[in-house]
């Protein structure tokens, strides 16, 4: 589907507090993703849970060289 990583994080300092890094191989596969059953029941399921509004942050991957 395009998911080439998923990292689940949590705070040191706050253990309820919780990151999800997602990377995909482009933006296509995201939206592609975001498409998904099993993406909208998650969506709705943790929207309750939320500390604040989700966000997406884009990034470039440096390392390692895809080459």
């Amino acid at each position: 589907m395009g998911n080439l990583r998923f990292d689940a994080l949590r705070s040191e300092d706050q253990p309820n507090e919780f990151t999800l890094v997602e990377m995909y191989a482009d933006d296509a596969s995201v939206a592609k993703h975001k498409e998904t059953k099993h993406y909208l029941q998650w969506r709705d399921d943790v929207a309750d849970l939320m500390m604040e509004p989700r966000r997406a942050e884009t990034y470039e991957p440096i390392y390692p060289d895809d080459a």
